[in-house]
């Protein structure tokens, strides 16, 4: 067993997810379809493409509205459910090339990509694989008719980070449901966007389980194959250590996909990273009738998704004229001034770090932050060398009181990608980190106290 637990700690990400992790933790979401117009969140596919009109559509507003959040990408819904799509599609007719908005002659992705790159951010898209506007969906012509739409969206639109997959999967035409050829899919992304990772419950970026910003509190990027079958790069285990296990029951949906207890009995362990997705209104499209969430929710949900080893994906829905709403460019602009304000003075710069052994243990550390002088401290940010695997299990946080003494004031599981600790502030000169379980030695990339 031992051994086995050392090599789920040498589960390692593929360069893409580590560039993923790295360079876009936090991005935006635009849905934006017939369903603004119509007030639906799934549309039926029958609505005419003369609905949509953004007729002051505002595109480079978006971006500035996402940059000033702290955002590094964004991804565009350019099919959702109802199948109609945001660009000029050669398949279809259920297109903007019969939509009123430049005469039939515009471009929605385009304007987007085209805008994303003036800003500086990575651009994705979102092509839901279920189409409820074609006669194809349900029979196997479906499919080549998807692959067509998706090499279009790879091949015209520059660089691509992210492709989004949705898991829904309705009835065709022939009362059929459609069995999408995911290898397929995956093999035109590998084609036309090598750098680019993809999004779906069962993929190399996994769904987190819910769709409201709730996050595990402990979240591991290294799990059973059997959870993420389209991520085929398995990388430990010839089979279970135990033989005759089953992860059958296993979903995205569990608390502890990653934990010791179900890992043992996986057929093998892959590295697919958490992603949280949420939309800044109840609603995923825009509804006039709502409010943006509060500024402490959405900054709890980047603290504990950014910060808790997964990325963050905020839907920022525009509205039916094609701008986004001033509450949500403001509550935007906020968020993005508390993220700066909270993380922008590191107090580690100044301190004295040392990493001592504890209990002569390879997989237990002590890890000291000294300050010149008392500080008020009310974060705790680290990062495990993730290139190396993720490995730390458990660790406790202390703090050196007025007396000289040690008190132990929080506890954290997984560190992973990034983790972020929001303490009540207190002041202290000394800060005291015990790892108390790692699956083999601990590497930390960096160590920031704010």
């Amino acid at each position: 067993m031992t051994d086995f637990i050392k090599q789920a700690a040498h589960v390692k990400p593929s360069a893409n997810q580590l560039r993923h992790l790295k360079e876009t933790p936090f991005y935006a979401f635009v849905h934006f379809s017939p369903n603004t117009f119509t007030g639906l969140e799934w549309g039926t596919g029958e609505e005419s493409p003369s609905i949509f009109n953004p007729t002051e559509l505002d595109c480079d507003g978006w971006c500035e509205a996402f940059v000033s959040a702290g955002m590094k990408g964004v991804i565009l819904t350019a099919k959702h459910h109802d199948g109609f799509c945001l660009w000029q599609s050669k398949y279809t007719e259920h297109c903007m090339k019969n939509s009123p908005y430049k005469n039939g002659k515009g471009d929605i992705v385009k304007e987007l990509s085209d805008a994303c790159r003036r800003h500086g951010l990575k651009f994705g898209f979102y092509l839901s694989p279920w189409d409820r506007n074609s006669k194809l969906y349900g029979t196997d012509e479906y499919n080549e008719y998807y692959k067509n739409q998706l090499t279009e969206l790879l091949t015209n639109y520059g660089d691509i980070f992210h492709v989004w997959f949705d898991g829904a999967c309705g009835e065709g035409p022939n009362g059929k449901k459609q069995v999408y050829d995911f290898d397929g899919f995956l093999a035109l992304i590998e084609k036309y966007q090598p750098n680019a990772t993809y999004f779906n419950d069962k993929g190399i970026i996994r769904w987190c389980g819910n769709e409201s910003g709730s996050t595990r509190y402990a979240e591991w990027a290294v799990v059973p194959s059997e959870l993420c079958p389209l991520n085929m790069n398995i990388q430990t285990g010839a089979g279970p250590l135990y033989k005759k296990g089953t992860l059958d029951y296993m979903y995205n949906m569990d608390d502890n996909i990653g934990a010791l207890s179900n890992i043992l009995y996986s057929k093998g362990l892959v590295f697919s990273p958490a992603e949280v997705d949420m939309s800044i209104r109840p609603g995923w499209f825009y509804h006039e009738d709502e409010e943006p969430h509060s500024l402490e929710r959405l900054f709890n949900t980047y603290i504990h998704s950014v910060g808790g080893n997964t990325t963050f994906n905020l839907n920022v829905p525009p509205m039916p004229n094609g701008k986004l709403n001033e509450k949500d460019i403001i509550r935007l602009k906020e968020l993005g001034e508390m993220i700066k304000k909270s993380f922008e003075n590191d107090l580690c710069k100044d301190a004295e770090i040392s990493y001592l052994p504890y209990s002569d243990s390879e997989t237990q550390q002590i890890i000291d932050i000294e300050f010149k002088e008392i500080q008020e401290v009310k974060y705790l940010e680290l990062h495990e060398k993730i290139e190396e695997g993720q490995r730390i299990e458990n660790f406790i946080v202390y703090r050196l009181d007025e007396d000289g003494i040690f008190q132990k004031f929080d506890e954290g599981t997984t560190v992973g990608s990034n983790r972020i600790m929001k303490f009540n502030p207190c002041k202290t000169n000394k800060l005291r980190i015990i790892i108390t379980s790692s699956r083999d030695v601990p590497i930390l990339d960096q160590i920031s106290v704010y």
